[in-house]
């Protein structure tokens, strides 16, 4: 997989087809990228779960934050991590010892890892690096135009209310 560019569909399933999404350095201070990604998330129907052993027992926006991935009651879909670049292998690690295995790892902007990752798409997993699943939601479902970025998307579609954000929903191209 050329992880230095991604087709608008391969985002899009992925995006339309996870429901619980691990979200592992989530953070509980409302000013850290992880936080608001998370608060996005939620907004858009995802189940999100935080991961920070610091946080571990506590709630980051009413959702329970477990120390592992290992702890974590329900089946994953996606694992989004907020960690350095070198902290992926070891978290590569613990996603192949799941069951089931997710069937996405994404690392947020600037985290990449060439070989966590392909031992990760070994295993079957679908991997997205560098990209930020907040910014790619809204790219693919026309609200970032919103702002005045062009996101390719022209629609007269009714938009889909939901609680929080109204949405288009991702639209593959």
């Amino acid at each position: 997989m050329n992880h230095d560019a991604y087709d608008n569909s391969y985002i899009a399933d992925i995006l339309n087809s996870v429901k619980t999404i691990a979200v592992v350095g989530a953070s509980a201070n409302e000013v850290r990228p992880s936080y608001f990604v998370m608060k996005y998330l939620l907004s858009k129907g995802y189940s999100v779960i935080p991961v920070n052993p610091g946080q571990a027992g506590k709630e980051i926006l009413g959702q329970m934050t477990y120390a592992k991935l290992v702890d974590i009651p329900v089946p994953i879909d996606m694992v989004d991590i907020f960690r350095a670049s070198e902290a992926v292998p070891a978290i590569v690690d613990e996603v192949l010892a799941l069951q089931p295995l997710p069937k996405v790892i994404w690392t947020q902007l600037t985290v990449r890892h060439d070989e966590a990752a392909a031992r990760a798409e070994a295993a079957g997993i679908k991997v997205v690096m560098n990209r930020c699943p907040k910014i790619e939601y809204a790219r693919l479902a026309g609200e970032i135009g919103w702002n005045g970025v062009n996101s390719g998307v022209v629609s007269a579609r009714k938009p889909v209310m939901r609680a929080g954000f109204q949405s288009f929903g991702v639209r593959q191209r």
